[in-house]
């Protein structure tokens, strides 16, 4: 059977998993998104109207255009934990190939290359592409160093339940962050004084000992996890 699990070992001898997604689920995704963005495009270019008084609405709705084609999935991955609308209603999400959430360069790069995916037919490149390696990836993912994985909401909201999220007090390195965040998912299955052991390791970030240093380590995981 084709496996589709995606692994990655980070620094500490942690393992990390997900569920790459195939083309089926993400084109749902991207007509979904299709569909929104035109609904946008119709109630703006009404309100470009005006603008044609002063031979200015053909201009003024052609940068609309430019602005949601390509900057419509860029701030929804990368202040929507990776998830346009489409993606969020097929449940899955775009991320670094560390498994760590999407920046605003790596989401520039795979979006501004959908152009070289859609040659020369609607995604035919990218469809290939796709279909060609075992992580489904696209040239702009490949490029980008991305994946697209499923998101399981069920299990997201039972490991970070009601916690409050706390921003870091200094900026982390990717494996820190991804460190973190495995740690909040995996603590039910550690008993409490390994959570302690866990934790000192870490206490020049949280500045916390035991139970505090524990509980800092989940808000702040909260936080990666994109929980406001």
């Amino acid at each position: 059977m084709l496996d589709t699990r995606y692994r990655v070992e980070i620094p500490g001898g942690i393992k990390l998993e997900a569920q790459v997604v195939g083309p089926i689920p993400r084109f749902f995704a991207f007509a979904i998104d299709l569909v929104i963005r035109g609904i946008l495009l119709f109630v703006l270019s009404l309100l470009s109207i005006p603008f044609g008084a002063f031979g200015l609405g053909g201009g003024f709705f052609l940068i609309l255009l430019f602005l949601i084609e390509w900057f419509y999935p860029v701030l929804f991955e990368v202040f929507n934990r990776g998830q346009t609308p489409g993606k969020k209603v097929l449940g899955i999400s775009v991320i670094n190939d560390d498994l760590t959430p999407v920046t605003l360069g790596t989401s520039m790069v795979r979006n501004l290359l959908r152009t070289v995916d859609f040659l020369p037919l609607f995604y035919l490149t990218g469809l290939i592409a796709m279909v060609s390696n075992r992580r489904f990836q696209r040239l702009g993912d490949m490029a980008a160093g991305t994946l697209v994985i499923s998101v399981r909401e069920s299990a997201r909201a039972a490991a970070v339940g009601n916690i409050v999220p706390l921003a870091p007090a200094t900026t982390l390195l990717r494996a820190e962050q991804t460190s973190i965040i495995e740690f909040l998912h995996r603590s039910k299955q550690l008993s409490e004084p390994r959570q302690h052991e866990l934790a000192s390791i870490l206490d020049g970030i949280t500045h916390q000992k035991h139970e505090n240093g524990v509980d800092r380590l989940h808000r702040i995981g909260a936080w990666f996890l994109g929980v406001r």
